[in-house]
């Protein structure tokens, strides 16, 4: 059984080095991932190596094909397309819950995230920035407590994690997401469910354009 645990911890920690050294791109989009090397660099046994891979193609950001083994996702035009649309849908969702149901110490929470969100933008700093907007999504999502759809959500964030912080570089883009940001922050303030999702859903296509 302690066995079992320890080849359990190693895997996941195994893909957790795998994932950080996609998003970083240290590995590449389309690069070939091949066992025997990977577990020699790592000093591990290729089993959980195979582990490791599997959980990144379970949540997008690895792809297996037959007979030639598991690569890095490349993602085009239609997969950001297809992405975008299944986000608008389920985090439009999450925004007009969330403007239903927050509690004021909840509704504090996310002023205070998106206060954080202004200070980084005013400090032009692009990695802060990006890990709040991502903290900020990720609290609408904990308010509106539908752990099924968050999951799905999650899973197509890290696969556009490999493009969303590139976006942020766009001529004006950064300073339009913050306005994206407040009108989506004062529609559930105002517990407007309709205005809290409309402004979602516009928020998530111009983030469709961005990455384009």
């Amino acid at each position: 059984m302690n066995t079992k645990l320890i080849n359990r911890a190693l895997y996941v920690d195994v893909a957790d080095r795998l994932r950080e050294q996609i998003f970083s791109k240290q590995l590449e989009p389309g690069s070939w991932l091949d066992e025997q090397s990977l577990a020699l660099r790592f000093g591990i046994s290729r089993t959980p190596m195979r582990e490791a891979i599997k959980v990144l193609a379970s949540e997008g950001l690895v792809t297996i094909k037959m007979r030639r083994g598991a690569y890095v996702t490349e993602v085009n035009r239609g997969d950001l397309e297809q992405i975008f649309t299944i986000l608008s849908l389920l985090e439009g969702q999450a925004a007009k819950e969330t403007a239903t149901k927050a509690t004021e110490i909840e509704l504090t929470r996310l002023d205070d995230m998106h206060h954080r969100l202004e200070k980084a933008a005013a400090d032009r700093d692009l990695e802060q920035f990006f890990e709040i907007n991502v903290k900020f999504h990720e609290l609408i999502q904990e308010i509106a407590g539908n752990r099924w759809m968050n999951g799905v959500v999650d899973d197509l964030r890290k696969v556009l994690k490999l493009h969303r912080r590139d976006s942020l570089t766009n001529t004006g883009r950064l300073q339009n997401s913050l306005l994206e940001h407040r009108e989506i922050l004062q529609a559930i303030l105002k517990r407007d469910p309709v205005a809290a999702e409309n402004a979602m859903r516009k928020h998530l296509a111009r983030g469709l354009e961005a990455v384009q």
